[in-house]
């Protein structure tokens, strides 16, 4: 039996934040002419950073959602930056944003192929319907995390909070597929 160590890599962190005051949108765009701001569309504001390279949507209310981090720190440093950039623009915001990580989103290679046939009939809380989706959908508790597994030993785990529940769910249900003898390597 050859048991690899998984390959994780984070693809997006998504993170809410809150200044606690309301944010006059249109001023913004008017001081940044790079600030995508549609009202008719969509009722927020895209605040694009090169770096770290994320969009952060501002709201009226003083809520912002940053996505296309590539870890906490990162998406944390998104919306400091861009809180700093809105004061340097003269924006008068009286508190740091307190920032709260939603969904952390996860590539993940186990280095070998799933039987998804028999993990559908032994992993539980699993659904596998290949009809209308080619990967089994297995809901874990403890993280509390929505794992797809491929055949080719491809993941994908979103729902998690911390970086360090991506790595206890995808370590938890891997050593779960090899104790079923679900892992098949080359």
């Amino acid at each position: 039996m050859t048991f690899t160590t998984p390959i994780i890599e984070i693809v997006n962190v998504v993170a809410s934040a809150t200044i606690d005051q309301k944010l006059d949108l249109n001023k913004i765009q008017e001081k940044f002419p790079d600030v995508e701001y549609n009202p008719e569309q969509f009722p927020g504001a895209v605040f694009r950073l090169k770096s770290p390279k994320t969009a952060t949507l501002l709201f009226r209310t003083g809520k912002m959602v940053c996505t296309g981090s590539k870890s906490e720190e990162m998406a944390r440093k998104a919306v400091k930056t861009v809180v700093e950039k809105l004061r340097k623009g003269r924006i008068k915001i009286e508190k740091d944003a307190e920032v709260t990580v939603q969904n952390i989103v996860s590539s993940i290679n186990l280095g070998g192929k799933v039987h998804l046939e028999k993990a559908a009939r032994t992993v539980p809380r699993s659904m596998y319907e290949p009809e209308q989706f080619p990967g089994l959908i297995h809901r874990m508790v403890d993280p509390k995390t929505v794992i797809l597994i491929f055949s080719s030993g491809k993941l994908v785990c979103t729902g998690a909070k911390t970086e360090k529940d991506v790595y206890r769910s995808v370590n938890n249900l891997h050593s779960l597929l090899e104790e079923k003898d679900l892992m098949l390597y080359d």
